[in-house]
């Protein structure tokens, strides 16, 4: 995954900077990018995502998540691609706990479509410890979107990581669920828009 993602940035050497918006574990994605292509990154925005610091890993919010959240719990399937001798190698989320978990606010005919469309979330790259630094990763503006209503990743814990790991701003979309593009895409939309045309804050 975050191969890809170096492949992709670098496709955008000559273009203008961007915008990057990463959602659940893709937090720990965009970290990396932040850190690896400060210079292309002209703001980071973590939409319900795991916004780790520096040393710690997606898996380490995702365990928080775990002992805080018993619908987490219960929803989640290790898979052992390599044999149940072996570590796991993916997580999936129960179908009949997909709803409750990640789309409790949102249209029914979305979760069909989204439920079809689900994969296992492989462990590798959430496993992995980030090195994230203040001259690279920290030089890059950063928001975060909560979503009230979100069961996988409650906004009691993402309003932790905020306290933990404090954003530019942070932005709130009320009675959105795991999946704001399906829930609240109206109300995202227009919060995407807004943070994309913020200006830098004048020093005082």
């Amino acid at each position: 995954m975050l191969s890809h993602l170096h492949l992709t940035l670098r496709a955008y050497v000559m273009l203008k900077r961007v915008i990057l918006v990463g959602h659940d574990f893709g937090g720990a994605c965009i970290s990396h990018a932040m850190e690896m292509f400060p210079s292309k990154v002209a703001k980071a925005v973590f939409l319900c995502a795991t916004m780790v610091t520096n040393g710690h890993s997606a898996l380490d919010i995702f365990q928080q998540q775990m002992d805080t959240n018993g619908m987490l719990q219960k929803a989640q399937e290790l898979v052992y691609s390599n044999g149940k001798d072996r570590p796991p190698t993916a997580i999936n989320i129960d179908r009949a706990s997909v709803r409750d978990l990640l789309f409790n606010q949102s249209p029914a005919k979305d979760v069909s479509l989204a439920s079809v469309s689900m994969r296992p979330i492989p462990f590798a790259p959430v496993m992995e410890k980030l090195t994230l630094t203040e001259g690279n990763y920290g030089s890059v503006r950063r928001f975060f979107v909560e979503t009230t209503e979100d069961n996988a990743i409650p906004l009691s814990l993402q309003q932790s990581m905020c306290v933990t790991n404090p954003p530019e701003k942070v932005l709130r979309l009320k009675g959105s669920d795991h999946a704001p593009f399906f829930s609240r895409p109206q109300a995202l939309h227009k919060t995407l828009v807004e943070i994309a045309t913020l200006p830098r804050a004048q020093a005082s």
